[in-house]
């Protein structure tokens, strides 16, 4: 789990958001309110749809949570590694946020599942 993920706020600048996406070699990042409250999450898909966006009306950028998924599927604090694992496994999604009292406290992406199992090795 990363405990201090990357979130933006849903006023961020899209583009902006796709940029820090880039530099810190994420496919996605939650997005979250002044109080860590998650409203949604903003992914390498949803940055492909700003692309199209652009190409087709001409509207590059605008608000993180124009773009932004809504529903989000997430974990909990208390959520067992197997309680991830079966998520990752029967969605497409490659990061889920961690919650705890419906607060951000982290973000598990796939490769953190498989790093916690290859210790177990």
């Amino acid at each position: 789990m990363t405990a201090d993920p990357l979130a933006f706020s849903p006023e961020m600048e899209v583009l902006k958001a796709v940029h820090l996406l880039l530099e810190h070699r994420l496919s996605g990042a939650p997005v979250v309110d002044g109080d860590g409250r998650l409203l949604g999450f903003f992914s390498e898909k949803d940055g492909l749809k700003v692309a199209l966006n652009a190409s087709y009306y001409e509207q590059p950028g605008g608000p993180v949570g124009q773009y932004m998924t809504r529903e989000v599927l997430t974990l909990t604090a208390s959520s067992s590694m197997a309680d991830a694992i079966e998520l990752f496994v029967a969605h497409h999604y490659r990061c889920y946020p961690i919650l705890d009292g419906g607060r951000l406290v982290g973000q598990l992406c796939r490769r953190d599942a498989l790093m916690a199992l290859e210790k177990l090795w």
